[in-house]
């Protein structure tokens, strides 16, 4: 079973593999990575055609390799994912749609953990449903690129208590699941993150 991961930033990738080892470990990994990306999502202020057709073609290599299912780890591209979905017949899991599912589960005043700006507005309309809350902390994504894991961890937690009064918290890219802790730590809510949700998620779409 080879399932596609296909990332924007090199920081997602080792929280989903620690997710596949905890929930999945048979299954077989093929990592996708174009980190210019994110650059150039940064840049745009909005997600442009040509971003859009990179999304798709890399959705279509992961498929001519022989990919059961496609999962995105970067949030900031949910319009392009969901043309991806739209046309293949394979499962396409868009980064947080499982975690949403799950935070349904808890209410629909939900917290919105970020430290990638443009995830804010793509995460928001995949949920109109949901009151969300959103507390963006870009210098814990700096600080996690630089190479200050410990940093990036203190930085999360210590916004954390300003979504304290939500039914749950969702940490927003993968890269922060690695913070669940730290942040669980000062709020008394759920704290949810998308790698182990969509990892769980795809394993139930492709069995």
């Amino acid at each position: 079973m080879r399932i596609a991961l296909i990332h924007a930033v090199r920081v997602a990738m080792q929280p989903v593999e620690d997710a596949f080892r905890r929930h999945w470990p048979q299954a077989e990994r093929m990592n996708l990575l174009d980190d210019t990306l994110s650059v150039d999502r940064s840049r745009d202020s909005e997600l442009t055609a040509a971003m859009s057709q990179r999304i798709g073609a890399l959705a279509d290599y992961a498929l001519a390799c022989g990919a059961s299912g496609i999962l995105y780890t970067c949030s900031a591209f949910g319009d392009a994912i969901q043309r991806v979905k739209d046309r293949l017949r394979v499962p396409v899991l868009k980064p947080n749609e499982a975690m949403f599912e799950e935070a349904r589960r808890h209410g629909t005043q939900l917290g919105l953990l970020a430290t990638f700006p443009a995830s804010i507005a793509s995460m928001q309309a995949e949920a109109p449903d949901i009151v969300l809350q959103s507390v963006c902390i870009p210098e814990a994504m700096i600080a996690l690129q630089s190479g200050e894991a410990e940093k990036h961890d203190a930085l999360l937690a210590a916004a954390a208590p300003l979504l304290a009064g939500c039914d749950a918290i969702m940490l927003a890219q993968f890269s922060t699941a690695r913070a669940r802790d730290a942040v669980a730590a000062t709020v008394d809510c759920p704290v949810l993150t998308s790698p182990d949700s969509a990892v769980l998620a795809m394993r139930r779409l492709v069995r």
